[in-house]
């Protein structure tokens, strides 16, 4: 009922169900009410029961009150900021997830979509079926690159097209006449781990890991050495596992990386090592691998072979709580807004924006940010009124912000500076905008601060930082160059008044500002003026 999948939504209905549910101590039910009152809807907005009915939900194991608090905690959202706090409920998340996670966990595709909208599906990965079809038609002739890449998009899932392992077995099939054992390998793995349409076999596996094996094939060498290890099919021996693994290690592949790194840390077929497992545990996790991260992580939080540090735990385990299966729900909640059901996708948003997924928050803020047509659409099924709109957004730019988006800092920056769900605070802006420019290299954020101090606003004016500014940004992105070399001229025409100004010998009359004479929009008229004539030069070059 709360997000309309298999009955039409409705707010009222959820909220009695699951007051009911809440009232018998179900964790589901409290964690339902707390997001109903974190996001204000069908209730007046309210952290402070938010937070009571995520903590009962959290107090009752639900995976869901867990990352929740985890989130505010570490965040400091309705409670002091606590790193131990926080780190004490990613753990239990984290491993759930790690005890659930097959290889390196299921391929998860976050679509942003500002990003979206300016660079257009191609950009973010998604494959559509033209290319996927395409890429079927150089298989069945014979392609051994298109055989693989279909073989593991298939095997992982993921870019927009789902899990099938039936399909993979067939392309990995096809693949068995390449070199460099690849097909073999996976299929080997298909064997090993088995799956709703695989039957596990571990002869099967063995026959395809050797076959691997001979090409010098690190998910071969990598396979072998799990048999061995788990004694799958033949006797255990950790030191012929050992000697797999790093093989498998030294070309570079993550699952040997980890397999190596836990030995190490066991003391299994090589003494133990936390220094070496800690190496091998960064190289893995430099690659994604969800449980080289979880294995990192826990030992930043206890400090073995490494020196302590909670908020390195708790980043790296809040990394693995959001690969969880229920983080298929931002890819329903894209396909929702894709589809035009704008209210689904941002109820969903909205749910894992609370769970603290950062794309999450910056999907949300994007679509309230958006005109009032799209509004429309959210408030006739959301119960979120007009006046809202700015300031719900900002609150999920900030938060996203807080996470490290550039999008979300630039995007605060600009509340403030146009007094959008806030009031006009020049300094909060250029604060954002700086934060931007210094940590993320973000050329919009370099461009706005240089017409800050051109103009003297939250920022000392001032000519030479602002020159500087905008050559950062002409240097940080080429989309700027053309912004950029029209803000110079425009500057070099100020710079020029300002030292007319400054020589005239008319005394006090000559000393008149632009921004009087001119009106207080005298440098938009300018930036037209040259825009125009660079519009004429092209026209005429082209002649």
């Amino acid at each position: 009922l709360k997000f309309g999948d298999v009955f039409p939504r409705n707010v009222m209905a959820a909220i009695e169900d699951l007051e009911e549910l809440a009232a018998k101590g179900d964790p589901a039910g409290q964690h339902g009410l707390g997001y109903l009152h974190a996001t204000g809807l069908g209730f007046n907005s309210s952290q402070a029961k938010a937070l009571v009915y995520y903590t009962f939900s959290a107090l009752g194991g639900y995976t869901f009150g867990e990352m929740s608090l985890g989130y505010r905690y570490f965040n400091g959202i309705g409670v002091s900021k606590s790193c131990e706090t926080a780190l004490s409920y990613y753990k239990r998340v984290a491993t759930k997830v790690a005890a659930a996670a097959t290889s390196g966990g299921d391929a998860i595709h976050r679509i942003r979509l500002s990003e979206e909208a300016e660079q257009g599906t191609a950009k973010i990965g998604l494959l559509d079926d033209d290319i996927v079809q395409y890429y079927q038609f150089l298989a069945e002739k014979g392609d051994l690159q298109a055989q693989v890449a279909l073989g593991q998009l298939y095997y992982q899932g993921g870019r927009g097209v789902k899990k099938d392992h039936l399909k993979a077995l067939k392309y990995f099939k096809m693949a068995t006449k390449a070199t460099d054992g690849i097909g073999d390998a996976f299929l080997g793995k298909l064997y090993s781990e088995g799956s709703r349409n695989i039957k596990q076999s571990n002869r099967t596996a063995l026959e395809y890991f050797r076959k691997s094996v001979d090409k010098k094939s690190p998910i071969g060498y990598c396979g072998l050495g799990d048999m061995y290890l788990h004694g799958k099919g033949l006797a255990k021996d950790y030191k012929k596992a050992f000697s797999l693994f790093s093989l498998s290690a030294q070309q570079g592949w993550a699952d040997g990386q980890l397999q190596l790194g836990l030995m190490h840390y066991k003391g299994l077929g090589t003494p133990k090592d936390l220094k070496q497992a800690v190496k091998y545990f960064n190289l893995a996790s430099q690659s994604g691998h969800i449980l080289a991260i979880y294995h990192l992580g826990m030992l930043h939080a206890t400090g073995n072979g490494i020196i302590r540090s909670c908020h390195t735990a708790t980043e790296l385990l809040k990394t693995v709580a959001e690969r969880g299966q229920w983080s298929r729900i931002l890819m329903e909640a894209y396909n929702a807004f894709k589809n035009g059901q704008i209210s689904d996708a941002l109820i969903k948003y909205g749910f894992m924006a609370e769970l603290g997924y950062e794309i999450a928050q910056s999907n949300v803020a994007y679509i309230l940010d958006k005109g009032k047509k799209l509004f429309a659409y959210i408030c006739e099924a959301s119960h979120i009124r007009e006046t809202e709109k700015y300031p719900r957004a900002l609150l999920q730019w900030s938060r996203a912000a807080s996470q490290g988006s550039t999008v979300a800092l630039v995007k605060v920056g600009d509340y403030h500076y146009y007094g959008f769900g806030t009031k006009v605070d020049y300094e909060a802006a250029a604060l954002n905008y700086r934060v931007a420019s210094e940590q993320q290299n973000n050329a919009q954020a370099m461009f706005n601060l240089a017409y800050m101090h051109e103009r003297g606003l939250g920022l000392k004016r001032d000519m030479h930082l602002a020159k500087r500014y905008y050559d950062m940004a002409s240097e940080a992105s080429t989309e700027a160059y053309i912004p950029v070399k029209l803000a110079l001229a425009k500057l070099s025409f100020l710079y020029t008044a300002e030292w007319l100004r400054h020589v005239s010998k008319s005394g006090k009359q000559d000393d008149v500002k632009l921004d009087k004479s001119l009106t207080n929009n005298w440098d938009l008229y300018l930036m037209a003026i040259l825009i125009g004539f660079l519009i004429i030069v092209i026209i005429m070059r082209r002649r």
